[in-house]
């Protein structure tokens, strides 16, 4: 029998002495059979550790460091420097109407969060090997606060934008009030692939390995230094099976004013919803062999 059981507390009641009285509760563990209930609920009752987790990880990312949260926003300031020179001043990449720099950074938010969030939370059960053979809890509790810590840092990167749209006289839309929806919709996505690349990872090795070869692969997939404009219609709805083409081409609409995402959107939800829901059924299924295999 697993560490990752599932706790089940059953009342037995007995009669002695022509009285009725309660005896100790008992606990039946047994392990989990077949493909079994999401069981969202669990994470409700263990949300205190989620945040705590969540917390520590911040703590501890920029701890002993001399920057500090400058770190949040030193990597994506990088990268767009770098394309604006490159692209958008030697290659003069279009940039749908926008000044180049402000045009890729407003991509490059959502995905250095995509990028940062994936590769903690697809390795968050293995560094976390030692409270996972250790103590019971919702496992799907490790990915998730991995990537909810970095929501702090994408809150960071947000408000340099705001500086960089005003010394470059850009005007938000109407569409702004929508970037709280797009930025859930960011966090599902890096989920979506966390759920299932952290459960591979707990058996397999090769995940931490082949990480960096993902996002890199990943980040040229994706819009990011060109507008997705450039992609010919016919392969557009090819192009949105990336679930970061929608959430990128909804942040440059609402922040940036350009082009509303048309109907390849609804694909990228669409992909986005369905690795959610199988990658957390995997992960449930699966769970209950980690602590043996980790």
């Amino acid at each position: 029998m697993t560490a990752d059981a599932t706790l089940q507390r059953d009342e037995v009641s007995g009669d002695s002495g022509g009285g009725h009285r309660s005896h100790p509760r008992h606990v039946r563990i047994q392990p989990t059979r077949g493909w079994v209930s999401l069981r969202l609920g669990d994470l409700w009752e263990y949300r205190e550790l989620l945040f705590f987790l969540a917390w520590r990880d911040v703590k501890v990312r920029y701890k002993q460091t001399a920057l500090g949260a400058v770190w949040a926003v030193l990597q994506p300031l990088a990268l767009m420097a770098v394309f604006a020179l490159i692209l958008g001043h030697f290659l003069k990449v279009p940039s749908d109407g926008v000044p180049y720099p402000v045009f890729a950074y407003t991509a490059l938010l959502p995905w250095t969060f995509f990028a940062q969030s994936l590769g903690a939370a697809s390795t968050s059960l293995v560094t976390n090997a030692n409270l996972v053979s250790k103590v019971y809890f919702p496992r799907l509790v490790l990915p998730i606060s991995a990537t909810l810590g970095f929501l702090i840092d994408l809150g960071i990167g947000l408000v340099l934008l705001v500086g960089m749209m005003a010394l470059y006289s850009v005007q938000p839309t109407w569409a702004v009030v929508l970037l709280p929806a797009l930025i859930v919709l960011a966090l599902l996505t890096v989920l979506a692939a966390a759920v299932w690349l952290s459960a591979i990872s707990a058996r397999y090795r090769d995940v931490i390995y082949g990480m960096p070869l993902l996002i890199q692969l990943w980040l040229f997939a994706s819009p990011i230094a060109y507008s997705s404009s450039v992609v010919p219609g016919a392969w557009k709805w090819l192009y949105a099976v990336n679930p970061m083409v929608g959430v990128i081409d909804g942040f440059r609409w609402a922040l940036l004013g350009t082009s509303a995402p048309g109907p390849e959107i609804i694909v990228s939800v669409a992909v986005t919803i369905i690795g959610l829901l199988t990658g957390m059924a995997y992960f449930r299924r699966t769970e209950r062999t980690f602590a043996d295999v980790i």
